[in-house]
């Protein structure tokens, strides 16, 4: 079997291109509509998830701020918890150095206001006693 030198005659494309053109030409005017409905679509999801996004951040707010609420709270009973604390270390200080000033003074032989105090009424009782004698004194005489 012989083999033939000849060339084979090359495809024909020019039908192909034709077709081709012409396919999306057929289709053109499906574009432009379906092109608008998905920038309808784009807008409208875009407007979802801008409210979404508006619903999420005011949750976060609210959350934010009830946990800054919540330790505000935390806080302020803890440094009431430390005043009384302090408070109470600060009245038993001050007593244990008004109970050695006291001791301190009574060595020393001086006088506290309860003393004084007491000196005073005891006066005033005395004065009293003297003033009801005089005038027992002065009925009698008459």
């Amino acid at each position: 079997m012989p083999k033939s030198t000849a060339k084979k005659a090359p495809a024909r494309r020019a039908p192909a291109k034709r077709a081709a053109r012409a396919a999306p030409s057929s289709s053109r005017p499906g574009w432009p509509t379906a092109l608008a409905k998905a920038q309808q679509e784009s807008a409208s999801l875009f407007e979802s998830i801008l409210k979404q996004g508006q619903r999420f951040e005011q949750r976060t707010k609210k959350a934010a701020a009830d946990t800054a609420a919540a330790a505000r709270g935390a806080a302020s009973a803890k440094a009431k918890e430390m005043q009384q604390i302090a408070g109470g270390t600060w009245d038993k200080l001050e007593q244990v150095f008004e109970d050695r000033v006291a001791r301190a003074l009574a060595k020393l032989g001086i006088y506290t206001q309860h003393d004084i105090q007491r000196l005073t009424e005891r006066v005033d009782e005395l004065t009293a006693a003297v003033n009801q004698l005089l005038k027992a004194k002065g009925a009698r005489k008459r």
